[in-house]
């Protein structure tokens, strides 16, 4: 019954830097995705136009410059089962051939034995089509594949392929057949495709425009194949905001809330050619207030990102992240819900659970997890912890191997590891002190407020300002009937408006003019 009770929205806030996207689950943070907005970040699904710079025949792989600093690598297993037709198509591309009669004209030959040898198939200086699998991690470049995929909501479009696959989860034989002929008999010739569960129930209308929005992606990037022998991107997956939906929307996704007028526009005309029922979701937010601290999204990646994560009744996680693995403690704290002390670390240890399968997610965790939980004496404990964990990571959509407790009570975890570990500092250099450990009284701080207020009221024709100001501070200045703010207001005969920002220290406080220019 919970699941249908879920409530799943996404947060879209759009900054100069980075737009950063918020997955809520009954308004509480389960993922949070960031992309810059500046300058291009070796994404997972990106296609490159690369070139071959070393062969490494002891590892059956290469080196490949994409145009990143660190070289991107590929095994030969990762080459694809039709490599030929796509290094006959870069080989024989050129400006003045007509490039969709010469993709037409390549036979899709048998596929790759599976203990070829790299060498007889690449060589130094050669030009591949590759895409990311996973980003660059630490000192590792991107890996990648040359099995070039494009996937949108309900198809996967490969080209040169003959194939048209069905995914397992459909049940129904009868909704196979019809999905499997459908797509089949408006494939162009030498492309395949995989239908995604999604598709089951899909209309004929909206199969036939997502197939044709993706082969216009993958020819649209023929004439850089043909003009540019240099490195570089032919094209990009969707933004992060699109792929996070395309991914994640389904019946119970509520409400998708954007602060940007453009990005709401791409996000409403995607879901329309996705989903067209669904369109009413997207709405655009602008409000005053910060979207991240409208939904609370702020002050949860601020409690969700430390060192030391606390959880209800004082139990609380304490996670390091090591280039090796990821070690995570549980530890009761105060915690004593019974004089029981088995059942007291068998409830700990499920509240954990919870908040570790949240954690993974959050943080896009991979690579090996180690979990130290208290220890428990009883097996039917231990066998009961480990099933419910296995229940809480059942919705990740990352790979994942959850193995029973050993006799020490560690528990290991296994986790798909396509891009780096999120890290967010959540600490901060105090602004006042600037790390010393002192600040001015707080007895004043009201009369640097009023300083500047005065400075300002001289300076600005309109007399209309916007004091944001930290929660404490603003709760200081506005308090009681005849307040700091009241008494500033008859003084200097201005018109001043107080907000909170929860992101800003005890004593920080800026100026606005209203037209919302902060004043320096």
């Amino acid at each position: 019954m919970e699941s249908e009770k879920l409530e799943k929205d996404l947060v879209v806030d759009v900054g100069s830097a980075e737009v950063r996207i918020a997955l809520m689950e009954n308004h509480r943070l389960i993922e949070l995705n960031r992309e810059s907005s500046k300058g291009h970040g070796f994404s997972v699904g990106d296609v490159y136009l690369g070139r071959v710079k070393k062969i490494l025949p002891a590892l059956n792989a290469a080196f490949v410059d994409i145009g990143d600093s660190k070289e991107a690598f590929i095994h030969y297993l990762d080459l694809g089962l039709h490599f030929d037709a796509f290094d006959r198509f870069v080989r024989e591309s050129n400006p003045n051939r007509n490039l969709a009669e010469l993709f037409k004209s390549i036979t899709v030959g048998e596929p790759l034995a599976k203990e070829g040898r790299i060498e007889d198939f690449l060589q130094q200086g050669q030009m591949i089509i590759c895409q990311i699998v996973k980003e660059p991690i630490s000192t590792k470049g991107s890996r990648l594949t040359a099995e070039i995929s494009l996937a949108g909501r309900n198809i996967v479009l490969l080209p040169f392929a003959r194939k048209v696959s069905v995914s397992q989860k459909i049940s129904s034989k009868e909704e196979k057949r019809r999905l499997e002929t459908l797509v089949g008999n408006i494939l162009p010739p030498n492309y395949g495709a995989i239908i995604r569960t999604a598709a089951e129930g899909s209309s004929a209308a909206v199969l036939v425009a997502e197939l044709k929005s993706l082969i216009e992606k993958w020819e649209g990037a023929w004439k850089r194949i043909a003009k540019n022998k240099g490195t570089g991107l032919l094209f990009t997956e969707y933004s992060k905001t699109t792929t996070v939906l395309r991914d994640l929307l389904n019946d119970s996704f509520t409400n998708v809330y954007v602060n940007d007028e453009k990005i709401y526009e791409e996000t409403r005309r995607y879901i329309s050619l996705i989903s067209p029922e669904q369109e009413k979701i997207v709405k655009f937010y602008d409000g005053r207030e910060p979207i991240f601290d409208h939904f609370e999204v702020t002050r949860q990646i601020k409690s969700s990102f430390g060192k030391v994560v606390p959880m209800r009744q004082g139990a609380y996680l304490v996670i390091e992240t090591t280039e090796a693995l990821n070690v995570i403690d549980v530890n009761s704290g105060i915690r004593a819900k019974t004089n029981d002390q088995e059942e007291n670390s068998f409830e700990v240890n499920k509240l954990a659970a919870e908040e570790i399968a949240r954690q993974l997610r959050l943080r896009d965790m991979g690579g090996i997890v180690i979990v130290d939980f208290i220890d428990m004496d009883t097996p039917e404990h231990r066998n009961e912890l480990y099933k419910y964990m296995n229940e809480l990571m059942a919705g990740d959509r990352a790979k994942h191997n959850v193995l029973p407790l050993t006799k020490f009570g560690l528990m290991q975890i296994t986790r798909q590891r396509i891009r780096p570990v999120t890290e967010i500092n959540t600490t901060e250099k105090c602004p006042l002190c600037h790390g010393t450990g002192k600040i001015a009284s707080t007895v004043v701080a009201d009369e640097q407020v009023e300083r500047r207020l005065a400075d300002l009221c001289e300076q600005v024709a309109n007399r209309q300002f916007t004091l944001k100001v930290s929660p404490i501070l603003g709760a200081y200045i506005t308090r009681g009937f005849n307040s700091f703010v009241r008494k500033w207001k008859r003084k200097y005969k201005c018109k001043l408006k107080v907000e909170e920002v929860t992101d800003f220290s005890i004593l920080q406080f800026e100026f606005y003019d209203k037209e919302g220019k902060a004043l320096e």
